[in-house]
């Protein structure tokens, strides 16, 4: 196979069809729209979950439970993660941030006590588990809410 031999595979490529570019084209004059009518006109047709003016599902359906517009989402960490340090560390929201354990610190970072640590670590975090700061001080380290 030569350079100027290359094609590209059988049906990979497609001619984008050109409406209303004359009789020839077969979508010519009306270009594919029909006579008249909603959808035959500039910006017409409806919004998505029209139903032609019966009420729609979706303001059918009863509405259930409510949003809370103050409420705080945590970037959590669970304790495995934190064996990567070396003993001694100060463990910091900037440091699990440069580390890659977490990419947004959202409202803050909580840690959560899934796993076990090893690791003699000073953890600075906005909220722990319980099960979380019993394993830290257990294994020699302390906890501290920023």
């Amino acid at each position: 196979m030569k350079l100027h031999e290359l094609q590209p595979a059988e049906g990979s490529r497609k001619v984008r069809n050109r409406v209303g570019r004359g009789i020839g084209s077969g979508n010519g004059k009306t270009a594919g729209k029909g006579h008249k009518g909603q959808n035959a006109r500039s910006g017409g047709g409806t919004r998505p979950g029209f139903e032609g003016g019966q009420t729609p599902l979706f303001q059918r359906l009863p509405k259930r439970g409510f949003t809370n517009i103050n409420r705080k989402e945590y970037a959590i960490v669970n304790l495995d993660a934190l064996n990567r340090f070396e003993d001694g560390t100060e463990v910091t929201p900037a440091l699990l941030v440069e580390t890659g354990l977490v990419s947004n610190e959202k409202a803050g970072i909580k840690i959560l006590g899934k796993g076990s640590i090893e690791k003699k670590l000073t953890v600075k975090a906005h909220k722990f588990s319980t099960t979380a700061k019993e394993a830290i001080e257990a294994a020699g380290g302390t906890s501290e809410v920023i």
